[in-house]
């Protein structure tokens, strides 16, 4: 009987040096979407899909974002004398969320290190890995579209989206082999950061993936790349090799929160998308744009 899907794994070891200096002492994954963290968003969309168990792969930097999923008796107590009991049941809800397990990022640099620093947690199941800064906004949580196309084809999965030119100088781009059925591709490659003249397509693979345990193989032998890196779509190539992967094309809004713009996007439209917001931000907007 196929497995399901139960393990994410979130690396949150970055420097966030795009944020910087605010990030010198805080973790850009605790930067906050109005009134929550970003990886907040993040764990609620995996929990949202049916995971179970989130590998949060961390650094010494990185204490806040362990601390923010753990109780705080203190604070509870706090609330409770207070009488603010709305606020104390959304502060005990977060470490009930899932089970929560953290890991120590160890090895070269690249996004492929982190994937594999979870692998003595994941065994032989199917898991998922996603980033703790990209944050979406979806009708079916994005995490539980790729999840049902890699339940429907049992082979890895990446999450894709439709950029512009000047995007494809940012992500990797996938080449389809074919479409097999409404917003799901068979992949033939993906080409990292080519740029709009040599892009293969306009699907970038910026969704996180669905992945089968045989990826830590091809993470063992990877080489590094471009800038050193030691990068999971590279390992994800090679695996094209020998099964099939595929690519779900996210249906919803992609939220870069790692860049000033996207985080900065990100709460804009979230706060005007809050019934008690809404009124007050259009208000500011159309001051600013009188000014």
């Amino acid at each position: 009987m196929p497995q399901s899907v139960r393990k994410v794994v979130i690396p949150v070891a970055g420097l966030g040096t795009r944020f910087l200096p605010v990030t010198k002492a805080m973790p850009k994954e605790m930067l906050p979407i109005i009134d929550k963290p970003i990886i907040q968003y993040v764990v609620e969309e995996a929990v949202a899909s049916g995971i179970t168990d989130i590998i949060l792969v961390t650094s010494h930097a990185k204490r806040p974002v362990e601390d923010h999923f753990d109780d705080n008796k203190e604070l509870e107590n706090w609330l409770t004398k207070q009488g603010k009991k709305d606020l104390l049941e959304q502060i005990k809800d977060i470490g009930k969320l899932a089970n929560f397990v953290y890991v120590r990022q160890k090895g070269p640099y690249g996004n492929a290190t982190p994937v594999l620093n979870a692998a003595h947690l994941i065994g032989d199941e199917p898991f998922a890995v996603v980033f703790g800064d990209d944050v979406f906004d979806c009708k079916v949580p994005r995490l539980k579209q790729m999840i049902d196309v890699y339940e429907k084809y049992q082979d890895p999965v990446l999450g894709v989206m439709k950029v512009d030119a000047e995007e494809t100088k940012r992500y990797g781009i996938i080449e389809p082999q074919a479409q097999v059925e409404k917003r799901v591709y068979q992949l033939k490659s993906v080409v990292e950061k080519p740029g709009p003249e040599k892009a293969p397509s306009r699907l970038a693979a910026n969704g996180g993936y669905i992945l089968t345990p045989d990826i830590f193989d091809e993470i063992r032998k990877l080489k590094p790349g471009h800038g050193g890196e030691y990068v999971t779509l590279d390992a994800i190539h090679r695996l094209m090799k020998k099964r099939p992967v595929y690519a779900a094309e996210i249906e919803g809004t992609y939220y870069d929160t790692g860049s000033k713009i996207g985080w900065l996007k990100a709460n804009l439209e979230m706060a005007l998308a809050r019934p008690d917001m809404a009124a007050d931000v259009k208000a500011l907007v159309k001051r600013l744009q009188k000014r």
